[in-house]
């Protein structure tokens, strides 16, 4: 612990982070700013697919409901609770109906977390229309797991924010705690046992993204690699599935634990900028400003003030100072995102990150930034 205290003050002396102590006192901007960045930026996207059913074509040809889509309507359908407009329900509707409400490529049965992230939002929708077939594959896809024993699914972090939440919700519309039991079992396993030992250090209350970055796998520098993007799929995963289950669901405590461990150790390596580095513990290795890991580590914090997790002086000059920043540096005048890092499981991935640099993928990053926005947007 001596060697990471030593770290952050070598990072802190060099302007890479910024202490609380030394912030600068900002405020949360009008709420009728944030809901026009959320507006213009969503508008942007919606504009240039409007086909909802269109596939998605880089290297190769993927269908419209990939786990960068589905990313994506979770942050619309937030966006919607705060802001109702027909247009967005009509959009998301028109993208399930496209695809039949199943999951990528027609594939029922998946166990393969990302192509399971689409069921979030199905169940979503379904909760404003019940109509029994939105949920009934994504609930099929659910129970084909419930009936082996096999809880080492998610070898890769990003999956619990992937399929997590969906567990959560069919538990409570089914009144089945066998659905929270099983995503109990697949998280802990990820956090304790893959790798090593387990994808989560207690030490640094950081995820390294798979058992590619156990040690002793290190960055330039010498640190752990912990992949923003990547901790902060979990720490999303974390909000959703604490908003989701019921205040007396078994296993809130561990979720609430987990969340205020990973908030405590994002809020020691923030820039002075208000962003976060790809790489939280090495900002020289692809040092620089990215939006998705800084917009799902507003989102949670956000969430977490909101609902009185965490002491509010501490955080709120944290997420105003990152919120500050993403609408100053990242949302251009035509809606467009920068700073996106694309698609990858670590920070060379998807470089450079740039303002005008466009992702291989821009579905997945305003996902994120909708979701922090609209915690923002619900705060004091």
């Amino acid at each position: 612990m001596k060697r990471l205290y030593i770290f952050f003050a070598f990072m802190i002396s060099f302007g890479w982070i910024a202490p609380f102590t030394t912030s600068a006192q900002q405020k949360l901007p009008a709420k009728e700013k944030t809901l026009e960045a959320l507006r213009v930026t969503n508008r942007y996207f919606m504009d240039k697919w409007p086909d909802v059913g269109l596939r998605i074509v880089h290297e190769k040809s993927r269908a419209s409901n990939i786990w960068t889509r589905g990313v994506y309507y979770e942050g619309l359908m937030a966006l919607y609770k705060i802001d109702p407009q027909p247009a967005y329900l009509d959009y998301a509707t028109r993208w399930a109906d496209f695809h039949q409400w199943n999951l990528r490529d027609g594939d029922t049965y998946t166990r393969n977390a990302d192509n399971q992230c689409a069921g979030q939002t199905y169940i979503d929708l379904y909760l404003l229309e019940p109509q029994p077939a939105r949920i009934e594959k994504i609930k099929a896809s659910l129970d084909s797991m419930l009936r082996t024993d096999k809880i080492d699914d998610w070898d890769w972090i990003d999956a619990i924010q992937m399929a997590m939440p969906v567990f959560a919700q069919l538990g409570v519309r089914y009144k089945d705690p066998a659905y929270w039991e099983r995503a109990h079992a697949m998280y802990m396993y990820t956090r304790n046992q893959h790798g090593d030992h387990g994808l989560f250090n207690p030490q640094d209350n950081l995820w390294w993204r798979d058992k590619d970055f156990d040690p002793p796998y290190q960055e330039p520098n010498g640190q752990d690699c912990y992949w923003a993007r990547g901790n902060g799929w979990v720490l999303a995963a974390l909000v959703r599935v604490l908003t989701i289950l019921p205040p007396n669901a078994p296993h809130r405590k561990q979720y609430e634990d987990d969340l205020k461990a990973m908030l405590a150790a994002l809020a020691l390596v923030q820039r002075s900028d208000g962003f976060w580095n790809v790489s939280l513990h090495d900002p020289a290795h692809f040092g620089g400003k990215e939006t998705t890991g800084t917009s799902l580590f507003v989102y949670g914090m956000a969430w977490a003030v909101n609902h009185n997790l965490v002491d509010e002086k501490k955080y709120r000059p944290i997420v105003t100072r990152a919120w500050n920043a993403l609408l100053q540096d990242a949302v251009r005048p035509n809606g467009f995102l920068g700073y996106v890092q694309g698609t990858g499981k670590e920070p060379k991935d998807s470089q450079p990150v740039t303002h005008d640099s466009v992702p291989n993928f821009e579905d997945f990053g305003l996902g994120c930034f909708l979701l922090a926005g609209s915690e923002v947007y619900q705060m004091k």
